[in-house]
C-alpha cells in the first residue's frame, strides 16, 4: 500500500492528542498555522486544554530528538512527522490569506506542488473544511479514531426483548420458577432490562433485569407509588428508577430527549436516599453539576460568587428542586447552607475524592472523553453517580453523538456489574415539549 501523508487540523489534536499515533507507517504534516492555534488553548481548565498541553509537549519532545522543519520519526514502527508553511500565491482565487483554515490548507496545497505524487489526506472535524478540501481536489476526512459506535442508533439502549415460551412468562410473574438465560439465548450485559415476550402473544410480556449467565433474572421494582410525588410514567422511566434505587448500580447513565424525565427521575431518586427521614439515607449528601456551555469557558467571566456564577447554568436543577420540595425555596436553600445539596462547577471538580455522595451530572453529552475520566475517578467509597443528556443536542464542538464522554461511558460500562444503562423514549413533560422534541 502507498505511503500516506496526513495533515491533521487543530480540531483534531484539540479532541485527542493521541492522534499523531493514529495513523501507523504514514506521515504527519504539522502547518505552523496548527501551532498556533494549539497554543491558544494551552491554558483554557478543561479536557480541549489538556489536549493543548499534551500535544505542545509532545511535539517538543519531537523538537528534541531532531529538526521538524526536516522531519522526525515520531516513533518506532510509525511515520515521520513535519512542520510546514504555506506560500500565499498558492492559494486559490476567492481564498481569503486571513483565514487561519486557509491557511492550513494552503500547507497542503504547497507540498503537493513540491511533490506532485504525494498524496496528502486533510483530517479536520471541521465539516466546512472538509467541504473547503473536496471542492479544491484535496482529499480530506474526519477523524474518528474515537468513535465507540459508528452511529448514535447503535449506542446500548439498556432494554432488548427476548421471545420465550408462553409459560416462562407466567413462571417468572408468579414465581414458581427462575427465569435463567444461558449465553446460547443471546448477548446480554449485567444490568440490562429484558423485556420477556411470549410466542403466544406478543402482548403478552415479563419485565426483568438481566444479572448474569447462570443467574436468575430479577424482577423490576416499578415504584407505581412514586417517590418525592414523582411516580413513573413508562416502563423506562420505571426501569431508571430500578437503577437509581439500586445501592449495588453506582453509574447509572440515562439517555433520552428533552421531557422525557432523566433529570427529575435523578434528582427525586437522590432526595430520596440522602434526605429521607423515615430510613437510613444511604448518601451524606448530593452534589449537582453540569458543564458550562459554551464548553471550555470557564465561569470566571461571569461577576459574582461561585454559587452566583453557576446559577445559570444550574437554573433546571433548581427548578426540578424546587418541584419537588413544593417550590420551597427556603428549605431548598437550608439543605445546601448544611452541605447536604451542593452545586459544583465542573471546572473546581479536579482533585476532589467525593465520598458517600450521589453525584449527578447533567447534560453529561458536552464532556469529552478525558473530562468524563476526571470526573469518575474522583468518585470515592460509598458515591454514587448518575449521568444524564441527550447525545442529539451537542453544544461542545469538539464531540459529537458518538465521540461525546456520554457515549463512551455508556458502550464501555455495559458489561460492568456495578452500572446500568437506559435510554428514555417517551417526552412526558407536556404535550408541547414532546411533539417539539418528534418534529423540530
Amino acid at each position: 500500500m502507498a505511503k500516506k501523508t496526513y495533515l491533521l487540523d487543530t480540531s483534531v489534536y484539540l479532541t485527542d492528542a493521541t492522534a499523531l499515533y493514529a495513523y501507523g507507517t504514514n506521515d504527519i504534516l504539522i502547518p505552523l498555522k496548527v501551532l498556533e492555534e494549539i497554543d491558544k488553548h494551552k491554558k483554557r481548565q478543561n479536557g480541549v486544554g489538556t489536549n493543548a498541553r499534551k500535544i505542545i509537549r509532545m511535539f517538543d519532545g519531537l523538537r528534541s530528538k531532531g529538526n521538524l522543519n526536516k522531519g522526525v520519526r515520531i516513533r518506532k514502527g510509525k511515520g515521520v512527522a513535519y512542520a510546514k508553511t504555506f506560500e500565499p500565491e498558492d492559494l486559490p482565487i476567492g481564498f481569503s490569506k486571513e483565514d487561519p483554515d486557509n491557511h492550513i490548507i494552503g500547507v497542503a496545497i504547497t507540498e503537493l506542488k513540491k511533490n506532485p505524487n504525494k498524496k496528502i489526506i486533510v483530517v479536520s472535524r471541521d465539516i466546512n473544511m472538509r467541504v473547503k478540501c473536496d471542492a479544491i481536489g484535496i482529499p480530506s476526512e474526519d477523524y474518528i479514531a474515537r468513535q465507540v459506535v459508528r452511529e448514535s442508533s447503535e449506542i446500548f439502549a439498556g432494554l432488548v426483548s427476548h421471545l420465550v415460551d408462553d409459560q416462562v412468562v407466567d413462571r417468572f410473574y408468579d414465581g414458581t420458577g427462575d427465569v435463567i438465560l444461558e449465553k446460547d439465548d443471546g448477548e446480554f450485559f449485567p444490568n440490562q432490562f429484558v423485556m420477556l415476550v411470549s410466542n403466544a402473544s406478543e402482548k403478552k410480556t415479563a419485565l426483568c433485569r438481566f444479572v448474569s449467565y447462570g443467574i436468575p433474572l430479577k424482577s423490576v421494582q416499578l415504584y407505581k407509588g412514586g417517590i418525592w410525588g414523582v411516580a413513573p410514567r413508562n416502563k423506562e422511566q420505571s426501569f431508571a428508577l430500578d437503577l437509581l434505587l439500586d445501592p449495588h448500580v453506582q453509574v447509572v447513565s440515562l439517555i433520552g430527549k428533552a421531557g422525557t424525565g432523566k433529570t427529575l427521575m435523578a434528582v427525586a431518586a437522590g432526595l430520596h436516599q440522602t434526605m429521607d427521614e423515615t430510613k437510613n439515607c444511604l448518601y451524606k449528601k448530593m452534589v449537582i453539576s453540569r458543564p458550562v456551555q459554551p464548553m471550555g469557558r470557564d465561569i470566571g467571566f461571569l461577576p459574582g460568587s461561585l454559587e452566583e456564577k453557576m446559577a445559570p447554568w444550574l437554573a433546571p436543577i433548581q427548578d426540578n428542586l424546587q418541584f419537588l420540595m413544593g417550590n420551597d425555596k427556603v428549605t431548598l436553600d437550608m439543605y445546601m447552607e448544611r452541605g447536604i445539596i451542593e452545586l459544583e462547577a465542573l471546572t473546581y471538580i479536579r482533585g476532589r475524592s467525593i465520598a458517600n455522595a450521589y453525584i449527578i451530572i447533567d447534560e453529561a453529552q458536552n464532556l469529552s472523553n478525558h473530562e468524563m475520566k476526571t470526573i469518575l475517578t474522583r468518585v470515592g467509597e460509598g458515591t454514587k453517580i448518575i449521568l444524564t443528556g441527550d447525545v442529539e443536542q451537542i453544544d461542545n464542538v469538539y464531540v459529537d453523538e458518538t465521540t461525546n464522554g456520554l457515549t463512551h461511558v455508556v458502550e464501555r460500562f455495559k458489561d460492568q456489574p456495578v452500572a446500568g444503562h437506559i435510554t428514555l423514549l417517551k417526552g412526558e413533560r407536556s404535550k408541547v415539549a414532546t411533539i417539539a422534541a418528534k418534529v423540530l
